[in-house]
């Protein structure tokens, strides 16, 4: 029955992705972040969903009348010098027979967040995009919070099988960039039970961010909760929200809880902590003794043994940017790292644009809960590999979008077709050159 409400849900949406390509976009963000296939268990779990739309969209980007603009700006520049980057260091990579796997795999994420810069133009789609983005991962937060609620906090919280999100710390980062889209939408919402239910949203995926037993989303969310009070119109409402959320954490979770996150300050006695430094000496060692990096996949065990101080521990990168540093190399990590200023930078301006203007609060809200989402993807991603997980560069749309949307776009702006004309307004007159 699961199988056949997928297949019906997204071939429903078909035709109107071709009719319009922001359509396209919103199903193939959706695919992407709630990965509802993975819920099925027939035919529909290992369906190419994702390839499909993805292909419908481009296709209809081309023939869709819809007005398409990609914006040359400081952050869609540096996006594009990334994704260059990243192809050229392929060339050189240190595992060549798995670096194009994962390549592929980064560069269809990458051509999608061209194509949605392009195709999202108008006040409509941005707030459709961020509904997207919040209810798809929201959707994770409310099962895990009623999970964790039900099973007193004893069990982890995990995200959907075989998905970016499948690791119970990966899905914390996750719920922890989604969490300030969802109360940034809670404030806008007039309705007052949209606003109630969406404040549930808000609490569950919380508990849920608790209940994944993740140190670094610990700390992520520290800082998380501290930029979203500190964003926040209501700072009154969102601080004693943010403090009652303390005795809730003691009252649900149990003594084990707080042992494993009473280990952050005794890194140097825990295994799994001595594992990561380990391999971030090993990321600096690959990128001193390579300026490009070495490529996708470089963390693996034959690879450990030539560059790690310790040769036999073997872990991932655990962190965002110690993964950019050794797959990328400097040069690499300094285009990742500016472009997350450029992010937030991108987000600047939009507030400092929407500033006494009423008519734009929807606006500034989004950009300052946008920014939030950018510092808890920062600060919790520094203990996770999850540099080119598709959500973050999602919310680098949502700004760029935004900006493109409230800004009135310059000059140097790339479009596809002609901008459309405005038929209201009226034509400019002539003078009469006859005497």
């Amino acid at each position: 029955m699961r199988d056949y409400l997928v297949f019906a849900a997204v071939f429903g949406f078909f035709p109107y992705i071709i009719k319009r390509p922001a359509v396209g976009v919103m199903v193939y963000v959706w695919l992407s972040l709630m990965n509802p296939h993975r819920l099925a268990y027939g035919a529909a779990y290992d369906f190419p969903f994702a390839a499909i739309v993805a292909g419908l969209t481009i296709v209809s980007v081309f023939l869709s009348k819809d007005p398409k603009r990609f914006p040359i700006k400081n952050t869609t520049v540096l996006l594009l010098i990334f994704i260059f980057w990243i192809t050229v260091t392929s060339f050189f990579a240190l595992q060549p027979t798995l670096v194009w796997t994962e390549w592929t795999i980064v560069i269809k994420t990458m051509l999608m967040v061209v194509v949605s810069i392009t195709a999202l133009n108008t006040e409509r789609d941005v707030r459709q995009f961020a509904w997207v983005i919040a209810l798809s991962l929201g959707f994770w937060g409310v099962k895990g919070g009623i999970f964790t609620l039900m099973t007193g906090g004893g069990d982890h919280v995990y995200g959907p099988p075989d998905s970016f999100i499948t690791d119970n710390n990966d899905l914390a980062l996750a719920l922890l960039t989604t969490l300030p889209l969802i109360w940034g939408l809670q404030m806008q919402s007039s309705k007052k039970w949209l606003k109630l239910a969406l404040l549930l949203v808000c609490i569950l995926t919380a508990i849920s961010i608790v209940g994944s037993y993740s140190r670094g989303a610990l700390v992520g969310g520290s800082a998380m909760l501290f930029m979203l009070w500190l964003k926040s119109r209501h700072k009154i409402s969102t601080g004693l929200v943010v403090l009652l959320m303390i005795p809730l954490v003691y009252l649900i979770m149990p003594e084990q809880w707080f042992a494993r996150m009473g280990t952050i300050d005794a890194y140097h006695q825990d295994a799994s902590a001595l594992g990561r430094i380990n391999a971030w000496h090993f990321a600096v060692n690959i990128a001193a003794s390579h300026i490009m990096g070495g490529g996708f996949k470089v963390f693996t065990p034959d690879i450990f043994r030539l560059y790690a101080p310790d040769p036999n521990d073997f872990h991932v990168a655990h962190s965002i940017y110690f993964q950019a540093l050794g797959e990328q190399g400097p040069i690499g990590l300094v285009i990742y790292l500016i472009l997350m200023i450029f992010t937030w930078r991108c987000g600047s301006r939009i507030l400092k644009y929407c500033k006494d203007k009423p008519e734009l609060k929807w606006a500034a809200d989004l950009a300052s809960m946008a920014q939030v989402s950018v510092i808890g993807f920062a600060v919790g991603g520094a203990f996770l590999s999850l540099t080119y997980f598709d959500l973050y560069y999602y919310i680098i749309v949502l700004l760029v979008v935004l900006e493109k949307c409230v800004i009135k776009p310059k000059p140097t702006s790339f479009s596809l077709i002609s901008p459309p004309v405005n038929i209201d307004e009226p034509a400019p007159t002539q003078k009469n050159s006859m005497p």
